[in-house]
């Protein structure tokens, strides 16, 4: 709420002062848009970033590291046997899925 100092009108007649709502119906329209563009650009740029990271996670791992950061990196050269690489293999195979290139469910095949 406002003071409105006393006015003339254009037909001369006076408006004695009075209290307002300073916040008009315009200004109240004006803000809402403002809000309704913010909220549709957040929208599309939080579906961009999840789109964004679900398409790095579905691609093939080449570097031999492991996406999730909690997982150890190993490769078939820190085996001697094919029997213990396909232990780690089995212990988790998230962790452990470049041990199987092939996916067949066999780790490191070229061991013996």
């Amino acid at each position: 709420m406002g003071y409105r100092k006393g006015y003339f009108k254009k037909d001369g007649t006076y408006v004695q002062a009075h209290f307002t709502n300073t916040r008009s119906r315009s200004y109240s329209k004006k803000n809402n848009g403002c809000m309704l563009v913010l909220l549709i650009s957040m929208t599309f740029g939080l579906a961009a970033s999840c789109s964004e990271s679900s398409e790095s996670s579905d691609l093939p791992d080449t570097t031999g590291n492991s996406s999730n950061s909690n997982c150890p990196t190993k490769t078939c050269g820190d085996f001697t046997t094919q029997a213990q690489a396909q232990a780690t293999y089995d212990s988790n195979r998230n962790c452990y899925k470049n041990l199987d290139r092939d996916g067949n469910g066999k780790a490191c095949e070229s061991l013996k």
